[in-house]
């Protein structure tokens, strides 16, 4: 496969694992986003502009986050995400 169809896992695994490439999706429509809080100063702010947006547009949405931006997201954390929502948008701040 292609170097660009493989992303590198970002957790702090000792030897990363990598995965294919999962392709994004099309469309929005009917789909339940996650907006995940990586715990950065003014990602709160971000997420929330964004979830107006979203909802305004139908979609539903779900908030996850990690305490700090220090530490890891739990396996917990990362599951539950997985099992609830079909896309994620993670909050940035720098």
């Amino acid at each position: 496969m292609h170097a660009d169809n493989w992303l590198r896992d970002p957790t702090a695994e000792r030897q990363p694992l990598k995965r294919p490439r999962v392709q994004p999706p099309t469309r929005l429509e009917g789909l339940t986003i996650g907006l995940f809080d990586i715990g950065k100063t003014r990602t709160p702010e971000f997420l929330d502009r964004l979830e107006t947006q979203l909802q305004a547009r139908g979609l539903k949405t779900r908030r996850y986050g990690k305490p700090t931006n220090a530490k890891v997201a739990t396996p917990q954390i990362v599951q539950q995400v997985v099992d609830e929502v079909d896309a994620v948008v993670i909050g940035l701040s720098d």
